[in-house]
C-alpha cells in the first residue's frame, strides 16, 4: 500500500512539474517584455538557491562560494562567446564551475563550521582579485562585452536550466546519494562509521551543485552585456541564495523555489518603491524570518498542519477523506 502511495505521489509530482514547465514556456508569448525580464531575474535566483540547497540543505554546510561559481560561468561566456554557439558556452560555464568546485571541495570540505563558511567566501574574493590583477597587468584592459541573444531566448535557457536543476535535486533527494548527504548533516562521524565515504560524497555533492550555478552565470552574461570582475563576482550573489533558502525552508524541495521567488519579488518591489529604505526593510525581514520562521515558510506550514491534526474535528475529517 505504501509503495503504491509513493508511486502515485511521484506521478502526481511529475505531472505538476510538466504542467508548470509548459505554462512557464508559454509566458513570453503573452506577457509584456518587462514581465519576461522580471521572470529572468526570478529564474536566476531560483536556480542559484535550489543549487545551493542540493548540497548545503542536507549537509548543513553553509557555502558562500555561489558568487565564485556564478562568476566563473560569466567569465567563461565572456571569453568564448564569439567562437562557440550558446549551448556550448552554457555547458562550458557549468563544467568550469564543476572543476573549480572539485578543487575547492578537496581543499575545504575537511573544514567545518565557521572555518568552512569563511574559506568559501574567501574563494570568491580570491578569484575576483586574481582576475582583476590579470586584466590590469596582463591583458591591459578591465572588463569585457558580451552581445548575446534577446531576453526571450535567455528566459528559455534559464527555464531549461531550472527544470534540470529541479529534476537533479529531486533525484538526489530520493537516492542513496541523497541519503548519504543527509546522514552527513545529521551526524558526520556516525556516517563515516557506517561506511559512507564522507569526503567523496561531500565533494561530489558540492561539485554537482556548482554545475547549475556556472551554467546560469554563462547565460546571464548575455543579459549583463558589460562584465568586469566586480560585477561577475558580486558578493551579494553568495549571500542572497542562503537568505532565500532560509526564507522558504530547506525541508521541502519546493522551499528554496518559493523562498527565492517570493524574496526576489519583495526585493524588486522594495528597490523600486522604497529605494532609500530598501536595505533597512530587507534587514528587518531577515531578522523576522530568523526569529519567527527558523524553518522557513514551509516549516510554518508544517507546524500549522501538525496543530490542525491534533484537533479532534480535523482528525475526523481527514479520516473520512479516503471514503470520499
Amino acid at each position: 500500500m505504501n509503495l503504491i502511495r509513493r508511486r502515485l505521489e511521484t506521478l502526481f509530482s511529475l505531472g505538476v512539474f510538466v504542467i508548470a514547465i509548459v505554462l512557464l514556456a508559454r509566458v513570453p508569448g503573452y506577457a509584456e517584455p518587462y514581465t519576461v525580464i522580471a521572470l529572468i531575474t526570478i529564474l536566476m535566483y531560483v536556480i542559484l538557491t535550489l543549487s545551493w540547497s542540493i548540497f548545503s540543505g542536507p549537509t548543513h554546510y553553509i557555502s558562500l562560494a555561489t558568487a565564485a561559481f556564478f562568476g566563473v560561468g560569466i567569465y567563461v561566456s565572456a571569453v568564448i562567446w564569439r567562437d562557440y554557439a550558446l549551448p556550448v558556452t552554457v555547458a562550458a560555464g557549468g563544467l568550469a564551475s564543476f572543476g573549480l568546485a572539485l578543487v575547492i571541495g578537496l581543499l575545504t570540505l575537511r573544514l567545518k563550521g565557521i572555518y568552512f563558511i569563511l574559506f568559501t567566501f574567501g574563494v570568491s574574493a580570491l578569484v575576483r582579485h586574481s582576475l582583476t590583477w590579470w586584466e590590469t597587468h596582463k591583458s591591459r584592459t578591465v572588463g569585457r562585452y558580451v552581445f548575446g541573444p534577446d531576453p526571450q531566448t535567455i528566459y528559455y535557457y534559464l527555464l531549461g536550466i531550472a527544470a534540470l536543476t529541479l529534476l537533479t535535486a529531486y533525484i538526489i533527494r530520493h537516492s542513496r546519494f541523497g541519503l548519504a548527504l543527509k546522514s552527513i548533516g545529521e551526524n558526520e562521524e556516525a556516517a563515516a562509521h557506517i561506511g559512507i565515504n564522507v569526503t567523496l560524497v561531500k565533494v561530489l555533492g558540492f561539485a554537482i551543485s556548482a554545475i547549475f550555478m556556472g551554467a546560469t552565470g554563462a547565460i546571464m552574461a548575455n543579459r549583463l552585456t558589460y562584465i568586469d570582475p566586480t560585477i561577475a563576482f558580486n558578493p551579494l550573489i553568495s549571500f542572497l541564495p542562503v537568505v532565500m533558502a532560509i526564507f522558504g525552508g530547506t525541508s521541502r524541495l519546493l522551499g528554496p523555489i518559493v523562498g527565492a521567488a517570493a524574496f526576489t519579488i519583495l526585493r524588486e518591489y522594495l528597490i523600486t518603491e522604497y529605494p532609500y529604505y530598501y536595505m533597512l526593510a530587507m534587514g528587518t525581514t531577515l531578522i523576522v524570518v530568523i526569529l519567527y520562521l527558523p524553518d522557513g515558510l514551509f516549516g510554518l506550514v508544517d507546524r500549522v498542519i501538525h496543530r490542525l491534526n491534533r484537533m479532534p474535528q480535523v482528525r475526523r475529517v481527514l479520516a473520512r477523506l479516503p471514503e470520499l
